[in-house]
C-alpha cells in the first residue's frame, strides 16, 4: 500500500468491492494466496468473465449476498458459545436467502464452474420452526416447537391475567374505591389502602408496611400468585435457554455443510468484487499457460489508476521470456519518471493473472510463475543493527538464492547504498548472475547507466527506458517506456522540481558539467575505458563513441589517445547541436569546451 495503514492505496484496496465481511476475508485470502493451478484459475477466470458479462446479474448477486450477511462468523459463535434467539434468527433469514441466489447463479450459464451451494434445507425448516419474531421485532421460541416451555409461559399469563384482575374485585368487594394493587423490588405485591378507608379494610388482609398516605397489606392468594410468578420466570428461563441449546445443537451437527456453504458464498463475493472490478476499469482476462512467456501489451498499474480519479494513465508494453523476447530487461530513466510502477505493474498484473481475475492491459498473456521476488524501497533495520544498505544487500541474497527460471523478479536500484563503484559492480554482478545462472523473467530499474552496455554481453538482456523531455531546464516526464537505454538521468532537473533552493542546484549543473568535461578530456590525459592503465591499445579495436550531457561527441580508440580535433570536426559538432532545445548555459558550457579542445584558455577556474 501507499504508506496508508491499511488497506486504501493497495492492490486490496483497489480490488475491494465485496458485499459481505466474510467475502472481504476471502478476497483478502486470493490476494495473499495466488496459484499455480491452471484448471482452478481457468474456473475463477470462467466465473469472473460471466460475472463481468452480465451486469445485471452481477448487481442481484451483489444485493442476495449483502441480505445473506456473514454467515460464517454467525456459524461460528452460535457453535463456540452458544446464541441468543436472534442469532438464531439472523441464522435462518441468511439461509432463506440461499435459494434466490442459487436462481440468480443459474441464469449465467457456467455449467462445470458454477460454485456447488447447499442451501441447508432441512436446518432452515427447523429453524423455521423453531424460531418466532412478532411485529415488535421481538424474537423468541416459537409456540410448539417445545411443549414444557409452552405450559409454563401460559401459566405464567394466567397468573398475570389474575394479577391485573385482582384490584377490581378487591374494590367491588370491599368498597374501598381507593385500594391499590401494586409492587416494588423490595416489597414484591402489595394492596394498598389510605387512612381514611382502614376502617373498612377486611380481617383476611394482613399488614405489610405502612407509609405516609395509608397502609399496605397482603393477602394469601397474593402471595401464592407472586410465588408462582417467581419460579414461572425462573422455569421459563430455563426452558427458553434448554430450547436455543436444542436449536445450537442442531446447527453444530450442520456446521461442516454450513461453513462449506459460507466459504463458497464468500468465494462468490470475492470474485463478484473482482468482476466488478474489471467492469469499472476496462480489465480483460489473460491468457493463462504453463510457459514462460509474459506479454503484457497496454500494461497499467491498478492501484496508481484508481487513484488518478479519472486522470488518464499511460499504458506501457511489457514483454519477457517466450520467442524471441529477452528474458531480462534493463529498465533506466529520470527518478518520478515511473520506473518503478512500470515494475509493479507487471508484478500486479501476474499476481492478478494468478487469482483468476481479469487484468488492466489491452491483452496479456501469462506464462505462470512459481514465485514473486521483490526489491524495492529503501529502509532500515536498526534494532536489528542493519542500515539501509545492509537491509538491501539481505533481500538481494535471499532473492539470488531462491529463484529459479520460473520466477518473476522485481529489482529496483540494486547497488544504490553504498559508493558508486562498489554500487555499480554489485548491481552489474547481481544482473549478470540472474541472466547467466537463474534465467529468471526480470525487470532491473537502475540509475547505473554503463549497465547498459550488458545488452551487448547477454543475450538475454535488453535496454528500455522511460521517456523524459527537457524543457527549458525542467524535466517533463512521459511515463512512456520504449526501447533502448536512457540517455541520463536527470537528477538535477528532478531535484529542482522536489524544491531544491536554485542556488544548489546551479551549483550542481555547474559540478555536473565539469565532471562531464573531465569525462570527456582527450584520451591522451587518461587511459581509455575498459584497459588498464599501462595495456598497450588493440589496433583492431572499432571507434566508440564517447558522449557528454550535452549529447556532443567525440571518436576514439579504446585505450588510444584520441587524434587532435580539426575545423572539420568542429564544424560536424556545430551542425549536431539542437539549438531548439540547449539552454544559453549549455551553450556556453558548449563554447568554452570547444575553446579548451582547441587549445584556448576555456572556461576560468578561479
Amino acid at each position: 500500500s501507499f504508506g496508508t495503514g491499511g488497506s486504501r492505496g493497495s492492490l486490496l484496496g483497489a480490488l475491494d468491492r465485496t458485499r459481505t465481511a466474510m467475502g472481504a476475508r476471502a478476497l483478502r485470502r486470493l490476494v495473499g494466496q495466488p496459484l499455480r493451478d491452471l484448471p482452478e484459475l481457468r474456473r475463477r477466470q470462467a466465473i469472473v468473465g460471466a460475472l463481468v458479462a452480465q451486469a445485471a446479474v452481477r448487481a442481484a448477486l451483489g444485493q442476495s449476498l449483502a441480505a445473506i450477511g456473514d454467515l460464517e462468523r454467525l456459524t461460528g459463535r452460535i457453535v463456540v458459545r452458544g446464541a441468543t434467539a436472534r442469532d438464531h434468527a439472523s441464522l435462518r433469514a441468511a439461509l432463506a436467502g440461499i435459494p434466490c441466489l442459487s436462481d440468480e447463479l443459474g441464469r449465467l450459464d457456467l455449467d462445470r464452474d458454477a460454485p456447488a451451494i447447499d442451501p441447508c434445507a432441512d436446518l432452515l425448516t427447523l429453524l423455521t420452526s423453531a424460531i418466532d419474531e412478532d411485529d415488535g421485532g421481538t424474537v423468541g421460541i416459537r409456540p410448539g416447537f417445545a411443549p414444557e416451555l409452552d405450559a409454563a409461559i401460559a401459566a405464567a399469563r394466567d397468573t398475570r391475567r389474575w394479577l391485573a384482575q385482582l384490584e377490581t374485585r378487591e374494590r367491588e368487594r370491599t368498597g374501598i374505591r381507593s385500594l391499590k394493587v401494586g409492587f416494588n423490588k423490595v416489597f414484591g405485591y402489595y394492596i394498598e389502602v389510605t387512612r381514611p378507608n382502614l376502617s373498612l379494610v377486611p380481617a383476611e388482609y394482613a399488614r405489610k408496611q405502612t407509609v405516609a398516605v395509608g397502609e399496605r397489606f397482603v393477602t394469601a392468594p397474593l402471595k401464592d400468585a407472586e410465588a408462582r410468578l417467581l419460579v414461572a420466570d425462573e422455569e421459563i428461563a430455563a426452558l427458553e435457554a434448554a430450547a436455543l441449546e436444542r436449536l445450537a445443537a442442531a446447527v453444530t451437527e450442520t456446521a461442516p455443510r454450513l461453513l462449506a456453504t459460507a466459504r463458497e458464498l464468500a468465494e462468490l463475493d470475492a470474485l463478484r468484487s473482482l468482476a466488478e472490478t474489471a467492469a469499472l476499469g476496462d480489465w480483460v482476462a489473460p491468457i493463462l499457460t504453463e510457459d514462460d512467456d509474459l506479454s503484457i501489451e497496454g500494461g497499467r498499474h491498478p492501484v496508481v489508476e484508481a487513484s488518478l480519479g479519472g486522470e488518464t494513465f499511460i499504458p506501457n508494453d511489457c514483454r519477457l521470456g517466450g520467442a524471441g523476447c529477452p528474458r531480462q530487461l534493463l529498465v533506466t530513466g529520470p527518478n518520478m519518471g515511473g520506473k518503478s510502477t512500470f515494475l509493479r505493474q507487471a508484478a500486479l498484473i501476474v499476481v492478478l493473472a494468478q487469482i483468476g481475475s481479469f487484468v488492466p492491459a489491452r491483452a496479456a498473456r501469462v506464462g505462470l510463475v512459481d514465485r514473486i521476488f521483490s526489491r524495492v524501497g529503501a529502509h532500515d533495520d536498526l534494532a536489528r543493527g542493519q542500515s539501509t544498505f545492509m537491509v538491501e544487500m539481505v533481500e538481494t541474497a535471499a532473492i539470488l538464492h531462491q529463484a529459479t527460471r520460473r520466477s518473476l523478479l522485481i529489482l529496483d536500484e540494486v547497488g544504490r547504498g553504498t559508493g558508486t563503484d562498489d554500487g555499480l559492480a554489485i548491481a552489474r554482478a547481481t544482473l549478470e548472475d540472474i541472466s547467466t545462472r537463474i534465467g529468471a523473467r526480470c525487470l532491473f530499474a537502475t540509475h547505473y547507466l554503463e549497465l547498459t552496455d550488458l545488452a551487448a554481453a547477454l543475450p538475454d538482456v535488453a535496454n528500455v527506458h522511460v521517456a523524459a523531455l527537457e524543457r527549458n531546464g525542467r524535466v517533463v516526464f512521459l511515463y512512456a517506456v520504449r526501447p533502448g537505454p536512457a540517455d541520463r538521468a536527470y537528477g538535477i532537473q528532478v531535484a529542482r522540481l522536489a524544491g531544491l533552493p536554485p542556488w544548489v542546484a546551479d551549483r550542481a549543473d555547474a559540478l555536473l558539467a565539469d565532471l562531464v568535461r573531465q569525462r570527456a578530456a582527450p584520451a591522451s590525459a587518461a587511459p581509455g575505458i575498459d584497459c588498464e592503465p599501462d595495456a598497450p591499445p588493440d589496433p583492431h579495436s572499432e571507434p566508440r563513441r564517447v558522449s557528454d550531457a550535452d549529447g556532443l561527441y567525440q571518436l576514439s580508440l579504446a585505450g588510444a589517445p584520441a587524434p587532435a580535433p580539426t575545423a572539420a570536426d568542429l564544424l560536424r559538432a556545430l551542425r549536431d547541436l539542437d539549438l531548439g532545445t540547449m539552454t544559453p548555459r549549455a551553450a556556453l558550457d558548449w563554447l568554452w569546451t570547444q575553446q579548451e579542445r582547441f587549445g584556448g584558455p576555456g572556461r576560468s577556474r578561479g
